[in-house]
């Protein structure tokens, strides 16, 4: 039976171990689940996230999504009591003025009956920082870094105030640093204050991981929080637990090892072009040719099986953002990101097949796809590669004797040699 003290809902399947990543580094264990299981989870473990693709589906879809996770999470509680829940959504706050994240947390404010909740993407391992409410990745705000440009969720204010009260009918307020660095006692001060006047849900700023855990205290009576998955640091210690090395151990790898990227973020370019620069053996996909019928899957696993036994292959659509819109532009932009996404996802399933046992999928829309074309049901987190990026262990789907090792890594994390150094993290 589940012994769950914290149960999560993360908008997509990076996001989901990226959070899960951060809970078991503050140790919690964690078991990830791919969509809303059909039944109790059997498994000793604190906390639980639903990994749901719901970052960019139509708001309505997303709310039905999140409250069925919901629904499932709060029967799987410890002695009878409800868990607390976690909307994790991404820390760059991927959305746009008719997004998820407001409709979605609002939705969960209403089936838990709470009436205030925070928002704090902040993130800062990965440079994602909130500064009066406004949003910076690395030294610049969120709409100089590239997010203006994102296919699907461009960001083009840094205001997360502004951008969630466009989503929201609650009334949006701020917790801003001077409040923070005052400590627990100051964040829930602050958060009575804004109930007295209304708001419905707080930004909280956050400069460091300091700063996160001096909010975490404050928040330990929240039925619902909402954030990225930085806050995650500083809710494990609410339950009483503690950093452990049992939280994140896995079972041996072996296996042949293999990268497959969808991601178009600058940082997956970077790491796309480290991985080539270094000798590796690496094969892009050309989204015209899929289009135009030509069966690349197929093409690209051919061109692996002489590789593999000579190190990890990496196969990837990734491309440049004036690349991209250009391709969007012919094709669609729902269309063109569904077609790649189909197609990496059966190179995944196809590598998997002939041996790969250590797999790194790189992007969270393609991270949706491979895992359910893989047949993934469920994930045990465990160490971390990257801020935000652990190895998981499946014991279930495509792969023939039941063991993989795979990294999910959402497109704008990691280091540039990311794709050669998350090999040697593995035991």
């Amino acid at each position: 039976m589940a012994n769950l003290l914290l149960g999560c809902i993360a908008d997509d399947f990076t996001g989901a171990t990226d959070l899960a990543n951060n809970l078991v580094r503050a140790g919690m264990r964690v078991v990830q689940t791919i969509g809303v299981p059909e039944a109790p989870l059997d498994a000793e473990v604190d906390a639980v996230v639903v990994a749901l693709k719901s970052r960019t589906i139509p708001a309505p879809e997303a709310v039905a999504q999140s409250l069925a996770a919901l629904r499932w999470l709060q029967g799987q509680g410890r002695g009878g009591v409800a868990p607390r829940i976690y909307f994790k959504y991404c820390s760059t706050f991927d959305s746009t003025p008719h997004g998820n994240i407001g409709p979605v947390a609002e939705a969960l404010m209403d089936a838990l009956d709470c009436g205030f909740t925070v928002a704090t993407p902040a993130f800062p391992d990965n440079g994602r920082t909130i500064f009066k409410g406004y949003l910076f990745v690395g030294d610049v705000l969120l709409n100089e870094s590239g997010m203006q440009n994102h296919p699907l969720t461009p960001m083009t204010d840094s205001s997360l105030v502004r951008v969630l009260q466009a989503q929201c009918t609650r009334k949006v307020g701020l917790i801003d640093h001077a409040v923070v660095a005052r400590g627990a006692d100051a964040v829930a001060a602050r958060i009575a204050q804004l109930q007295s006047e209304g708001v419905g849900i707080a930004i909280v700023d956050a400069l460091s991981n300091d700063d996160l855990l001096r909010t975490g205290p404050a928040l330990a009576a929240l039925p619902l929080v909402t954030a990225g998955s930085g806050l995650a640091i500083a809710l494990p210690a609410n339950f009483g637990l503690a950093p452990s090395a049992r939280a994140s151990a896995l079972p041996p790898a072996g296996g042949l090892r293999a990268v497959v990227s969808g991601s178009c973020s600058l940082a997956t370019n970077r790491q796309v072009a480290d991985f080539v620069r270094r000798g590796g053996a690496a094969l892009p996909i050309d989204p015209l040719r899929i289009a135009a019928g030509v069966d690349v899957a197929a093409e690209a696993l051919a061109w692996a099986a002489s590789r593999m036994a000579q190190g990890p292959v990496l196969v990837y659509s990734t491309a440049e953002a004036n690349v991209t819109k250009a391709v969007q532009e012919r094709l669609g932009v729902e269309e063109a990101g569904a077609m790649v996404e189909r197609t990496i996802a059966a190179v995944a399933r196809g590598l998997v097949e002939r041996g790969v046992r250590q797999l790194v999928v790189a992007g969270g829309e393609t991270a949706g796809a491979c895992v359910q074309a893989l047949g993934i049901a469920q994930l045990q987190i465990g160490p971390q590669i990257d801020p935000g990026v652990p190895w998981c262990h499946a014991r279930s789907g495509a792969a023939a004797d039941g063991g993989l090792h795979v990294a999910l890594k959402s497109g704008n994390f990691g280091g540039d040699d990311f794709f050669t150094r998350a090999f040697e993290a593995l035991p």
